[in-house]
């Protein structure tokens, strides 16, 4: 299969992240890219690999699961972002290097005491629930400082920054204002004395907005990879959430 389109379209959307940093006031290089390729196969992947990729956010652990093993030659780091069920730490502390979806205390107890067994760490954003979609995951605002606070007891787990999926609208004001309050929201955790600089938010429909309010990552799937393969209902069986 041509995977041709996988050059213009990686060009195309730094181009288009560049263009929203300057727009916004902000360096470039400020702002990485996250691919995201769930849902695409090994193929796809080393072709991505090919053209300097080496770190891919997937959604289910299975996933990473299966091309891990076909793709072990190629160095790729491995990023969970999706919801993640305590049965499944023990992938994780395997094969994840980064978990972007830590949402509340069992979680972290169980990828601690896997990656103890494994004699690793990892780097971890918390995801805090911004928008009031019920089909959203993450851990409401106001628990954020007292689950900080707790995680400064595993020392397996590196806590990095904040992670939100925005509301999934037509409207900026209200996607603007997901954004904005998890960067106040580290702001303020950072003023407690936490270091954790940086803030996974945005997609492929809505990055330039939460560029504009301080996004150090974007999680791009479509836009680099083009129509995925299956409908997002696939992987969000309770509905309401747009693909990164």
């Amino acid at each position: 299969m041509d995977h041709s389109h996988l050059a213009a379209n990686w060009a195309d959307i730094r181009r288009r992240v560049d263009e929203a940093c300057r727009a916004a006031g902000r360096d470039p290089s400020e702002v990485a890219i996250l691919p995201v390729s769930k849902t695409f196969g090994p193929e796809v992947v080393r072709e991505a690999v090919a053209l300097g990729l080496h770190r891919f956010g997937e959604n289910k652990v299975q996933e990473i699961r299966d091309k891990s093993g076909l793709l072990a030659d190629c160095g790729i780091a491995w990023v969970m972002i999706g919801h993640l069920q305590t049965n499944k730490a023990r992938d994780v502390a395997r094969l994840a290097s980064e978990v972007q979806s830590l949402d509340r205390p069992e979680l972290a107890e169980a990828l601690h005491r896997r990656l103890t067994m494994e004699g690793r760490a990892i780097d971890v954003l918390v995801q805090v629930k911004t928008s009031r979609e019920e089909s959203k995951y993450g851990l409401p605002p106001a628990a954020l400082p007292a689950f900080l606070d707790s995680l400064r007891q595993y020392d397996t787990l590196r806590v990095r920054g904040l992670m939100t999926l925005a509301i999934h609208t037509d409207d900026p004001a209200e996607v603007r204002a997901c954004f904005r309050q998890l960067r106040e929201l580290r702001d303020a955790a950072i003023d407690r004395g936490h270091d954790i600089p940086r803030l996974s938010m945005g997609m492929s429909g809505d990055f330039p907005l939460a560029i504009a309010e301080g996004a150090t990552e974007v999680r791009i799937g479509t836009a680099i990879f083009g129509r995925r393969p299956y409908p997002d209902a696939y992987y969000w069986p309770e509905g309401g959430t747009p693909a990164p």
